[in-house]
């Protein structure tokens, strides 16, 4: 199940969650988004912990929908430390949405778990 967000709790449930944000603006009369739903419920069961997925009906927020400057929908946005990370819009099917989805996930899944965890990593810069 997808949490549905709207202007009153999307900032304590997106900019300001500890874990990275699939923020998906969708709206009722929209086919793709409907196509795609089933795609992200996967790619959420998929990530477990390490992102969470949120819906924005780009409609009823038209406050958010004017703040990240929306085009098209559905659009994507991974928001991470209310950050914006990376931003899908305009994809053509599923089968783009799904290469997306998996190059995010990739890149999370090698990602150390400082979320869940108090320790420090050392990331300190060696030369060779």
């Amino acid at each position: 199940m997808v949490l549905s967000v709207s202007e009153r709790t999307f900032t304590q449930e997106v900019l300001e969650s500890p874990i990275p944000v699939l923020v998906n603006f969708e709206a009722p009369w929209c086919g793709l988004c409907r196509v795609i739903h089933p795609l992200l419920l996967q790619f959420q069961s998929q990530c477990g912990d390490e992102i969470k997925l949120v819906g924005v009906n780009a409609d009823q927020n038209f406050k958010l929908s004017t703040t990240y400057r929306l085009k098209s929908l559905p659009t994507l946005l991974l928001i991470e430390n209310g950050t914006i990370r990376h931003r899908l819009e305009c994809f053509r099917g599923r089968e783009d949405l799904r290469l997306a989805l998996e190059e995010i996930k990739a890149s999370y899944s090698n990602y150390p778990k400082i979320y869940k965890s108090s320790k420090t990593v050392d990331l300190e810069c060696r030369s060779a």
